[in-house]
């Protein structure tokens, strides 16, 4: 773990996070570990899949491109992914539909959390695309997760996708996220190793740096 900057460190009285990091590095692990050391979490990744399960964005993509895009009723993600892929406009138009709703969901739970008696120790929101859709300022501190590459390719493997290609896509490199983050956690050891890894940030965040 990196050392946190004292200049991009909490007041609130429930630090606000976003949490992002490497494809494959574990980012919705450490997501998972954080709620059981009692941090109230939440995932935009999740909030979107609920968003193209409801009613309201079934029928705004239904009226901008069809039926074919919700077969039986239900948003095939698929289809809505092949119509905006190589089509910026398209993509942006999508963009500009969900992201607002996400905002909302993550404004409520940021209220929630700070109305919660005891304070938690953070509230964290994972997003994977944290700095590149430039949302970094939203938050009182980043966390960025990364692993070594081999281990990355494993994962991936894993899930069965061939590789982990950040260079060809719209995620910054580990690198350039791990640049930007307030703090750092590598990866690469047991659950027990990324547990404590993030502990020590949680209690970074109880007694910021003045």
């Amino acid at each position: 773990m990196t050392s946190p900057d004292p200049t991009r460190l909490v007041t609130a009285a429930v630090p606000f996070v976003g949490l992002t990091g490497g494809l494959a590095a574990g980012k919705s692990t450490a997501l998972g570990i954080l709620a059981e050391l009692g941090v109230p979490v939440l995932s935009t990744d999740a909030v979107v899949h609920e968003l193209y399960l409801g009613e309201e964005l079934r029928r705004i993509v239904v009226d901008r491109w069809g039926r074919e895009v919700a077969p039986d009723g239900v948003v095939d993600r698929q289809a809505i992914a092949g119509v905006v892929f190589g089509d910026p406009d398209e993509r942006r138009w999508l963009e500009e539909q969900i992201w607002p709703r996400v905002g909302e969901r993550v404004w409520a739970f940021r209220q929630d959390a700070q109305q919660r008696d005891p304070a938690p120790p953070a509230a964290v929101v994972e997003t994977p695309l944290l700095f590149e859709a430039g949302m970094a300022d939203a938050y009182d501190a980043t966390i960025a997760v990364i692993a070594p590459e081999a281990l990355r390719a494993e994962r991936a493997a894993a899930r069965g996708h061939a590789a982990v290609d950040e260079r060809n896509s719209r995620h910054l490199t580990q690198q350039e996220k791990a640049e930007r983050a307030t703090y750092v956690v590598v990866n690469d050891g047991s659950l027990r190793d990324l547990r404590g890894r993030l502990g020590s940030i949680l209690d970074d965040l109880r007694n910021p740096v003045r």
